[in-house]
């Protein structure tokens, strides 16, 4: 497959701030070639790619590589100033309520998570991602599916963060059992959660199977709170599953969350726990 047709260099339709990112991206590689009466197919042989590539990138039908405005930027002698773009254009092969997401995970200093159905998406490594995303009904096209794991894995550098945020999360015992994707991808999955266990501000909890009560049966739970004091929760047992700020309706949350938290295992139990499960796997 060439470049041209690899899927998830697209700029979605509907998504304004895309296009408009991509179309002043274009608009400036074309000026800068036109500056230096490069011809677009000169300017194609001295950075590699075909001239149809070019002439896509520059009228904004195409969400130019990292390395593709790296060589541009050496080609046109631009001093950096086309280099520079590669964050903003990098946003833009993420879908628009990932791009939100992230953001409100950005400024957030305390999350609370919990996923009754999956390993949660900011623990997910790349494999056992790509294999959730291809088990979808209706099938994803191969463009949505890289698209969307690229943007989750953009996700993890929330934990890179410096101060890092305090984060928990409440697996549940069902998700690490589940080979999605095979026994390997698995393994790797259950070690990656060991290691993310170890990083500061980290807490894992494995809600086992065996328990009587569980305060988590009405679906999952988000609440995210900020240095302003504020907070924003979700929970599709809480007003259809729309992001909530009413203090009555994040009480509900973190009441749930907390119960939750006190019958799941401890993080020192867990860790035991998901390193027999690898053992065993």
């Amino acid at each position: 497959m060439s470049e041209e047709e690899e899927p998830g260099w697209e700029v979605e339709p509907d998504d304004e701030w895309g296009v408009a990112v991509i179309a002043t991206v274009g608009r400036q590689l074309r000026l800068r070639r036109e500056a230096v009466a490069l011809r677009a197919a000169d300017f194609a042989k001295a950075v590699g790619y075909s001239e149809d590539m070019v002439y896509k990138v520059e009228s904004g039908k195409r969400i130019p590589r990292p390395e593709y405005l790296d060589k541009a930027d050496r080609v046109l002698d631009a001093g950096g100033l086309l280099a520079a773009m590669k964050e903003d254009v990098e946003k833009v092969r993420y879908p628009k309520k990932v791009r939100a997401l992230a953001e409100v995970e950005a400024k957030a200093v305390e999350l609370q998570l919990y996923d009754p159905l999956n390993i949660h998406g900011l623990l997910q490594t790349p494999e056992y991602a790509r294999a959730l995303l291809l088990m979808r009904r209706p099938a994803y096209s191969s463009e949505e599916v890289e698209r969307f794991l690229s943007a989750r894995m953009a996700r993890r550098v929330i934990f890179e963060r410096d101060p890092a945020p305090e984060i928990s999360f409440v697996l549940e015992e069902w998700t690490l059992r589940r080979p999605f994707g095979g026994r390997e991808v698995l393994r790797r999955q259950l070690e990656h959660l060991l290691a993310a266990g170890q990083l500061r501000g980290v807490e894992l909890q494995v809600m086992p199977m065996d328990r009587e009560e569980h305060a988590g049966l009405a679906g999952g739970i988000e609440v995210l709170k900020f240095a302003d004091g504020s907070a924003v929760g979700r929970s599709p047992a809480v007003v259809n599953g729309r992001p909530v700020e009413e203090r009555r309706h994040l009480r509900i949350l973190e009441l749930r969350y907390g119960i939750i938290r006190a019958q799941a295992l401890t993080p020192r139990e867990s860790t035991t726990f998901i390193e027999e499960l690898l053992g065993a796997t």
